[in-house]
């Protein structure tokens, strides 16, 4: 999966769960920038990160990463 198309399920799943930005980036230890980057696409989630993120999020890495469940879908 490409890091844009990640970004924008992160950024879905984030705002289903009620989360801005400043939220989950303070629940994660990390900086809103950092987020903010990830989310875009702009820079590339560790595996560590991406753990984190689905756990806070209570959903599996597979269904943060899975096109084909949670709205997005390739084509």
């Amino acid at each position: 999966m490409d890091k844009a198309r990640l970004g924008r399920r992160i950024k879905a799943f984030r705002k289903l769960k009620g989360y801005t930005q400043i939220g989950l980036a303070e629940k994660l230890d990390i900086s809103v920038m950092c987020l903010g980057n990830v989310e875009r696409g702009e820079k590339r989630a560790t595996i560590e990160l991406l753990n984190q993120i689905a756990n806070q999020l209570s959903v599996s890495k597979q269904e943060l990463m899975n096109t084909a469940s949670g709205g997005e879908k390739d084509g």
